[in-house]
């Protein structure tokens, strides 16, 4: 397992990296709308297969489109559009179950609807934060951490872990949780460095730190989010998409947990 774990994560960094460095704005709405839809297959499979309810897919995955064409209207009427998904999207899921008699039920439509919230709207916050001033820069704090924070986690957890607390995630321990934030912070400093030394940034270490204190924490909570889910519908994994490590939605919940929590403070960190 942990070769896989290995072998799959140099395949996936290196073609994130050359879309995150390279891709143009058009490729990462693109890259980030495919992201969105394959998480949301996994989830809404995840409910259907267990019985727990049958979600409207094609609602979803009509809203996961729009992350494709995020940056082809002026950001103004993007912002606009994005904030009319959800009640747009309770208007149409109402509709549905009007129209259906209540073949349609509530709990169906509230699970569609979550995904939407959880999964569309929380990785919209992707290209955005792609396109910000030195958004090439900035987006890496999402990625470094969540992947420093899994890492490190990983590590401590499997040769130092000793005291479990969880039973939706009963293989993570305290020393796991700790040592993942610290490797959250560490990850985002190192970058700091690296950014600030190659490329004149002038990011402050202090409000670096604090920023990765914050999104390890939350990329830990968005970890255990998904679990919840998976314990609710009996999976171990969402798929077996990614050796070592399951589905998309396995690999990137922490990214995409992280990604709203991420721009807000990092524009914070841009205006001071």
């Amino acid at each position: 397992m942990d070769i896989k774990r290995v072998a799959s994560a140099t395949v996936i960094l290196p073609v994130v990296g050359i879309i995150l460095i390279w891709g143009n704005k058009y490729i990462v709405d693109i890259t980030f709308c495919f992201m969105a839809m394959m998480c949301l297959h996994e989830y809404f499979k995840a409910f259907r297969t267990s019985g727990k309810a049958n979600p409207l897919e094609w609602i979803g995955y009509f809203a996961a489109a729009l992350i494709a064409g995020i940056h082809i209207i002026p950001m103004e009427t993007a912002l606009f559009a994005i904030g009319a998904i959800l009640p747009i999207s309770i208007l149409v899921l109402f509709t549905n179950v009007i129209s259906t008699n209540l073949k349609v039920t509530i709990n169906d439509i509230a699970i569609t609807l979550f995904g939407i919230a959880y999964i569309v709207l929380f990785v919209m916050f992707l290209p955005i934060i792609r396109e910000m001033q030195n958004g090439k820069f900035l987006i890496w704090y999402v990625m470094w951490a969540a992947w420093g924070t899994d890492v490190m986690a990983y590590v401590i957890g499997k040769n130092f872990g000793k005291h479990k607390y969880l039973k939706i995630s009963p293989n993570k321990t305290v020393e796991g949780t700790i040592g993942g934030t610290i490797g959250g912070i560490l990850a985002c400093l190192l970058y700091t460095i690296v950014c600030n030394q190659l490329w004149h940034l002038g990011f402050n270490y202090f409000y670096v730190a604090i920023i990765g204190l914050i999104l390890s924490i939350v990329g830990q909570i968005g970890d255990l989010a998904a679990s919840s889910i998976k314990r609710y519908t009996g999976i171990k994994d969402f798929s077996n998409l990614i050796p070592g490590h399951g589905g998309m939605l396995d690999r990137f919940d922490s990214v995409i947990f992280i990604a709203p929590f991420a721009y807000f403070l990092l524009k914070l960190l841009i205006l001071l």
